[in-house]
């Protein structure tokens, strides 16, 4: 996720910016330096010293080690932080810190990967007009963005679209073993699903159309779709999705 917004941003932010990576590992420094025009560092106080943003891309677990060592850069500076870490409040961000800081919190997904991204954020009081829309067209160099207006909803969030590729991801395989099952080549099927999926969302996204509008039109009364839509109605596909997407919830409360 770290190696697309850097991606993002260069391609997106033009000639102005200067942008300064810190990794620990050399393998990765040298990998980003390749990527992008960035200066790489093992320093994380050396990468944030004098920074207008910081984006803090770690796993949760990690954010403590990283933050201990910017905190009195970041202290001293008071940067915009925007943070993609998994789960981690900003009342704790700011504890690591140990500073009140302008803090963007937000929750991107994979598709990030390939620039069709969605992000949520969430911004503090301590962050101005300005550094919403910078934090925003942070993110948008990736994909859509979109604030919500309560850091309990990131948790939401999480659940729907941090979580969502997986779900799309398992629909597409579960219609591919059917296909063979069915008695399609395996390989046939695989790409008859994936195909399927990937028309089914540019349709969903370039049409301006409902999920419901486009489904409808796909199901003839008496047909073989509307045949197959009555098994998922059957085994309460909405309510399952539903308690997923609940559980999904309670376990991003619970890691926070």
């Amino acid at each position: 996720m770290a190696r697309s917004l850097i991606g993002g941003i260069a391609a997106s932010q033009g000639a102005g910016t200067e942008l300064v990576v810190s990794d620990p590992d050399p393998d990765q420094r040298r990998e980003i330096a390749g990527l992008a025009p960035a200066t790489t560092t093992a320093d994380n106080a050396e990468a944030v010293a004098g920074a207008d943003v910081v984006v803090l891309a770690v796993k949760p677990q990690v954010a403590p080690k990283a933050l201990a060592a910017a905190a009195p850069e970041l202290a001293r500076g008071r940067p915009l932080v925007v943070s993609i870490a998994a789960g981690l409040r900003i009342a704790r961000i700011e504890e690591m810190a140990g500073a009140e800081l302008p803090v963007v919190r937000a929750m991107p997904n994979t598709p990030a990967l390939v620039k069709r991204g969605v992000s949520a954020f969430f911004a503090n009081t301590r962050v101005d007009d300005a550094g919403r829309q910078l934090a925003r067209e942070i993110l948008e160099a990736v994909g859509t963005v979109i604030e919500v207006g309560e850091e309990a909803l990131l948790d939401a969030v999480t659940a729907v679209s941090g979580s969502g590729p997986a779900y799309f991801f398992l629909l597409v395989e579960a219609l591919a073993e059917a296909g063979a099952a069915a008695g399609l080549p395996a390989d046939t099927a695989a790409r008859l699903a994936a195909g399927t999926g990937i028309g089914a969302m540019a349709l969903l996204d370039e049409s301006g159309e409902t999920p419901a509008r486009l489904r409808e039109r796909v199901t003839s009364p008496g047909g073989t779709t509307a045949a197959a839509l009555e098994v998922f109605d059957r085994g309460d596909l909405r309510g399952l999705v539903r308690r997923a997407v609940l559980r999904a919830r309670e376990r991003a409360e619970e890691l926070s």
